[in-house]
């Protein structure tokens, strides 16, 4: 397991204001008791889930050129037809994963092919699993068109804690599937959204694993 690089500094100053609360409370009631330990225990479990938190787990990523890959770990919480007003204009299923503090916040590319857009929008936060969260929270959508010219569009949400997007993609350039897509801190979301007409292979309730748990076929 490797600790992704959107989290270096972010666990740096945790460790040092947790550490530095620690000697605090040591210098400030110098006699040792129960609540001293329990404080630093408490101390130590914070720290561990922010370390955690960037973790990223060693897998043997699922490929296939006509499956669209989970970007994310998490809970699929959405399956359903709308319609895009932002880049298809008109209807397509949307897909969407509720990823947890606990989960992996690492995002991939569902699929290979070129990116043909990449657009950030600020926004609200409003909690994750609303269903105006899609449309009305601070994103960065991307589409990647396959070879067989079909495309598919990947919007990064953020939540009420998760303000802080990171995506990698870049217009005209080849993603490759599986290939890291970005980053969001701290609990968000992200929609998959695939054109009619496609299989989708996972169900409301799911569990799935970013690069493994297959969505839908194209």
């Amino acid at each position: 397991m490797k600790i992704h690089h959107e989290g270096y500094l972010i666990i740096l100053i945790s460790f040092i204001i947790l550490a530095g609360l620690a000697v605090l409370v040591s210098i400030i009631w110098p006699v040792q008791s129960i609540l001293h330990y329990i404080f630093y225990a408490a101390d130590l479990v914070f720290f561990i889930l922010i370390v955690s938190f960037f973790r990223i787990p060693k897998r043997k990523f699922v490929t296939g050129d006509n499956l669209v890959i989970s970007p994310c770990d998490g809970k699929v919480v959405v399956i359903e037809e709308i319609v895009d007003e932002e880049y298809f204009h008109g209807k397509c299923i949307q897909i969407s994963v509720f990823m947890s503090p606990l989960n992996v916040h690492v995002n991939r590319y569902p699929l290979s092919g070129l990116i043909k857009y990449v657009k950030y929008f600020p926004g609200k936060y409003l909690v994750a699993w609303h269903p105006k969260s899609s449309t009305e929270n601070e994103r960065f959508s991307t589409v990647i068109e396959h070879s067989n010219g079909k495309q598919v569009l990947v919007k990064q949400i953020a939540g009420a804690v998760a303000r802080r997007i990171r995506n990698y993609a870049e217009v005209d350039k080849k993603a490759l599937q599986c290939d890291e897509l970005g980053f969001i801190k701290f609990g968000s979301r992200v929609d998959v959204l695939v054109p009619l007409g496609n299989t989708i292979e996972t169900q409301i309730g799911q569990k799935v694993k970013g690069g493994i748990s297959v969505l839908a076929k194209l």
